[in-house]
């Protein structure tokens, strides 16, 4: 009996024992589920990008500290880009003639006294034939003059006879000078055939760009009618409007910022090179122009255009490089390097110094901003916003 009661005592304590552990082993779950969500890294906040410095050097990722530079006060107004009108040329035949042949078409860049149409004229081949006429008369002249100078030199010949001799060869000199005047007035040099020639070249009157063609093969061209038009473009002229309120800020030989649509990110340099004296009274506006080199053509005649005209005066302001600003969600941004890494910041700009650009607000002086690499950070941040629609 007493053995019986011993082997009780001792199942009840094992079954407690168990119980102990089990509850033990279910308490313990929340406290490794609590522990795993605190070795979990916070979110960074919207706009900032974590890198180490190792991705920071895969990226290429460079940034230049933010400081205030003079900058000098500029007027923008709004401007229209002509062609050069100093060298801009209508080019037209000096007389009437049938086109018989194109050489030129349009855009393309042709260089001083290239043939741009070949004309066949009668009235040129009139003025060459009797330009042979006149030649070969003087050639005979001169040669019955000399002759008789001789002679008369000799005393063989009487002196009327060496006098008519004289006579005759100064009117065939000046016939024939008066031939070939008439074939260069009429834009022809002489040809050198015995045959009369009636076909000539309209050719280019200074090294240039084609901008206009209305010459067809087989048509009459007339003098009035010109038949191309050649404009030298590597310099421009950027046609603008002062009002009249900023009249006295601005003056010739200034420096002047232009900036098309086209190329949002370039500043061409040029300098105000007229103003005119006289007001249009209707938009109380003067006339004023800017010249622009433009070696490689990309500004083109009729495009509309954002002159910014350098008044001489300076204030202090921030800047940075065209590079640190990019379009992020039709906002313009740039990336400042935080100590936990870089955030993306909008920013109001300014004037477009030309490789640099006038920041109003969203930085401020002394903070670094993403110069190189910046790409990289866009497509990272735009990365992790499609990872959280996801």
């Amino acid at each position: 009996m007493t053995r019986i009661i011993a082997m009780a005592a001792l199942a009840i304590t094992i079954a407690l024992v168990g119980c102990g552990r089990s509850g033990s082993s279910t308490e313990a779950k929340p406290s490794l589920q609590k522990a795993a969500a605190g070795e979990k890294e916070a979110a960074p906040e919207a706009g900032q990008i974590r890198l180490s410095e190792e991705e920071i050097k895969t990226a290429h990722i460079r940034t230049e500290e933010v400081g205030e530079a003079e900058v000098h006060q500029r007027i923008a107004v709004t401007a229209t880009i002509q062609a050069n009108q100093d060298r801009l040329a209508h080019v037209a035949p000096r007389v009437p003639g049938r086109i018989v042949s194109i050489a030129a078409k349009l855009g393309d860049r042709v260089k001083a006294g290239q043939p741009l149409a070949s004309l066949d004229s009668i009235e040129i081949g009139e003025a060459h034939s009797a330009y042979l006429q006149a030649e070969s008369q003087f050639k005979v002249a001169q040669a019955d003059f000399e002759r008789a100078e001789k002679l008369h030199a000799e005393q063989i010949v009487p002196q009327k006879d060496y006098l008519r001799s004289r006579a005759e060869y100064e009117k065939s000199r000046a016939n024939y000078r008066a031939a070939s005047d008439k074939l260069r007035l009429m834009g022809v040099k002489p040809a050198a055939s015995d045959s009369a020639v009636s076909v000539f070249p309209v050719s280019a009157p200074f090294a240039g760009q084609v901008i206009e063609k209305k010459a067809v093969l087989g048509e009459l061209a007339q003098p009035d009618k010109f038949l191309f038009t050649v404009a030298d473009l590597s310099v421009v002229w950027i046609e603008a409007s002062l009002f009249e309120k900023d009249l006295g800020k601005v003056k010739t030989g200034a420096s002047v910022g232009v900036t098309v649509a086209a190329y949002p990110d370039t500043v061409f340099i040029g300098r105000l090179t007229y103003i005119s004296s006289v007001m249009d009274k209707e938009s109380r506006t003067v006339k004023a122009r800017v010249e622009v080199p433009n070696a490689d053509g990309r500004l083109k005649p009729d495009m509309f255009a954002t002159a910014a005209i350098d008044t001489g005066s300076a204030s202090k302001a921030l800047t940075v490089p065209v590079s640190a600003v990019l379009l992020i969600e039709g906002k313009k941004v740039v990336f400042v390097r935080e100590k936990e890494g870089f955030e993306k910041r909008e920013v109001d700009l300014g004037d477009n110094l030309g490789g640099r650009v006038v920041v109003k607000g969203g930085i401020e002086d002394g903070e670094s901003v993403v110069v190189e690499g910046g790409y990289a950070l866009k497509a990272r941040l735009l990365k992790s916003k499609i990872g959280d629609h996801d």
